[in-house]
């Protein structure tokens, strides 16, 4: 079986975002990739969005993932998708490798990343690092000695940080050869959101450069 496509460039500001709104806000930024997570939405507008979102990525040149609807990331050609433990268990994995397109894959304990490592994905996000309230979640935080221990086992593929990185931490994660900082409630939840935007691309790029 073949791999998954490879990602060649660092993956850095990741933001996950809900909305055709905010994809449109973002993609004025110089951000490479971007992941649209729909939740709680009929069908049909679910499609139409993602449809939208895709178009909006080629125009403005950036990656779009799709989280968890994978047949439309396939039928739209999307830039990859992304799913959860659920999603990978329902997901026709042959399919979306078939595709082509990138996959990105969510961990939250050692099992979980041991699992996706044998999946050779496209990159493997492990979370959620820090305390969040973006949503429910039944796991502790993994901490910072988790991030180090997962960096030194992955295997030919980048390691997504996420969950509670607010500007404040970012540093404590940066200090580790991670390939991508994904956000949500920092971008989203933030006061000046374009304000943070700028500043987490400045101090990302200044530690990568």
């Amino acid at each position: 079986m073949k791999n998954f496509p490879k990602i060649k460039k660092k993956i850095g500001l990741y933001p996950i975002v809900d909305s055709i709104d905010w994809i449109k806000k973002l993609s004025k930024f110089n951000i490479r990739n971007i992941q649209l997570r729909i939740k709680k939405k009929l069908d049909i507008y679910v499609e139409k969005d993602i449809k939208k979102a895709i178009k909006i990525s080629k125009l403005n040149n950036f990656n779009l993932y799709i989280n968890d609807h994978w047949e439309l990331a396939i039928k739209y050609k999307s830039y990859g998708v992304h799913l959860g433990q659920e999603d990978l268990k329902k997901a026709d994995l042959k399919l979306i490798l078939d595709s082509g397109i990138k996959l990105g894959i969510s961990t939250k304990n050692q099992f979980e990343f041991n699992q996706a490592k044998l999946l050779q994905p496209s990159y493997i996000a492990i979370g959620h690092i820090f305390p969040t309230f973006s949503k429910r979640m039944k796991d502790m935080p993994q901490g910072l000695k988790k991030v180090e221990k997962y960096i030194q086992e992955k295997d030919n593929f980048p390691i997504v940080a996420i969950g509670g990185i607010t500007l404040r931490r970012l540093p404590l994660i940066l200090n580790f050869d991670i390939d991508g900082i994904s956000l949500i409630s920092a971008i989203t939840k933030s006061k000046n959101w374009k304000i943070s935007v700028l500043k987490f691309l400045k101090m990302i790029k200044k530690h990568w450069k």
